[in-house]
């Protein structure tokens, strides 16, 4: 008996046939564009590793949040740039620091739009590590538990001012609990926090770290940050998190770990973001400015891998053109 030939490319024909077909659908709701607050008056200051990207005043950040939230954008991811650094990044706890002047001014203006506060001390301490050190000299590391008690300070700071979402990037073991307990004893128990539960010590991040101003002094992060060759331990991570109370999970960076998002995606089942981190957005601009890709296809398709592997929220600087383009 002859069977007949099974002709995959019949649904491919045409693009109303693949419109019918297609399986992962961006949406402007699934995207937070990441943006960099500093202190002064009209200061837009271009990242020079990061094209199209600046570190932005309040009054110019307001400015770029309306045009964001323009084009349907739902949220932003709020990174500071102080005025001051100290040893143990004080100024991230100070009710009158930048992200905290900047959500006040943004919730003014633009009350709608989702707020999201990365909670962290690489940008506040004035050795770039992401808390408070502790030994000397060549032995000088992070002492977990005491920059926990720091990170929820931080954490009740921040939602006063009236973020939407804590977002913890630190990599502390025991952060989202101490968080978690910080935020209800301040009576902001319904505060939720999205934590970046696979942070992975990648090296992608290195445009960011010109962006935020936040390279190490001395060493790197390794030692609290995700070895890039282990899977099984990002699950372990995120289920730490999970049980002390965290509301989103995050794998970061995104398009080199899509088999971690699908791993973590399918285990918990919780709303999944991915951030498209500044290496992997430099990476295009900087072959597109070549013109050795089409940026447009290739933007759309990284999101859509993205997507595709099982995130929910997509944090990438590339969200504005990315909302356009879908609303085309």
């Amino acid at each position: 008996m002859a069977f007949p030939i099974h002709r995959m490319r019949r649904l491919r024909a045409t693009e109303g046939l693949r419109r019918m077909v297609r399986e992962t659908h961006l949406s402007t709701d699934d995207l937070v564009m990441p943006l960099f607050v500093r202190p002064g008056q009209g200061i837009d200051a271009p990242i020079a590793s990061m094209p199209g990207q600046s570190q932005l005043s309040i009054d110019r950040l307001l400015h770029r949040c309306g045009q964001i939230h323009e084009l349907g954008v739902p949220a932003v991811l709020l990174f500071g740039l102080p005025e001051s650094k100290d040893e143990v990044g004080s100024s991230a706890w100070d009710d009158n620091g930048i992200v905290q002047q900047a959500t006040r001014a943004i919730k003014k203006s633009l009350p709608e739009l989702v707020v999201i506060a990365d909670v962290c001390f690489c940008e506040y301490t004035d050795h770039g590590h992401c808390g408070v050190l502790s030994g000397s000299g060549a032995g000088r590391t992070v002492d977990n538990d005491a920059t926990l008690v720091n990170l929820a300070r931080q954490s009740v700071s921040l939602a006063r001012a009236g973020v939407d979402i804590i977002a913890p990037s630190d990599m502390m073991d025991g952060r989202v609990g101490a968080i978690r307990r910080g935020l209800d004893e301040a009576g902001l128990a319904d505060t939720p926090i999205m934590s970046y539960a696979a942070k992975y010590a990648s090296g992608f991040y290195g445009p960011f770290r010109d962006a935020a101003e936040s390279a190490p002094a001395f060493g790197d992060r390794r030692s609290y940050q995700m070895d890039p060759a282990n899977g099984d331990e990002a699950l372990r991570e995120v289920a730490l998190d999970v049980e002390e109370g965290a509301d989103i999970v995050m794998v970061k960076p995104a398009l080199a770990y899509l088999d971690i998002i699908r791993r973590v995606k399918e285990t918990f089942r919780l709303p999944t973001a991915a951030y498209h981190v500044s290496g992997e957005y430099s990476m295009i601009k900087a072959a597109a400015e070549r013109g050795w890709l089409d940026e447009r296809r290739i933007v759309m398709e990284t999101l859509t891998a993205i997507k595709r592997a099982g995130a929910d929220i997509l944090i990438t600087y590339y969200a504005p053109e990315a909302a356009a383009w879908i609303e085309e």
